[in-house]
């Protein structure tokens, strides 16, 4: 006779941790802060961080042209 699955038994997995995303990188305390490239606010980012960095509002924007562009 099979072994019953562990949906049947009741049995879960605990769910894995997700790792930081580009939009929320880990952050120093001491750390300056990086501009924003189109309104010069202050971002998410810390100087340090390579790339094109956006604060929140910008990026939001972003994806709104992107996701309308379709």
């Amino acid at each position: 006779m099979a072994e019953p699955s562990a949906s049947e038994t009741g049995e879960y997995c605990a769910p894995a941790a997700l790792p930081p995303t580009p939009q929320a990188p880990a952050r120093g305390a001491d750390e300056p802060r990086a501009e924003c490239v189109l309104c010069r606010e202050p971002s998410e980012y810390p100087e340090s961080y390579k790339g094109v960095t956006l604060c929140p509002v910008c990026a939001w924007q972003e994806a709104q042209r992107g996701a309308c562009s379709g």
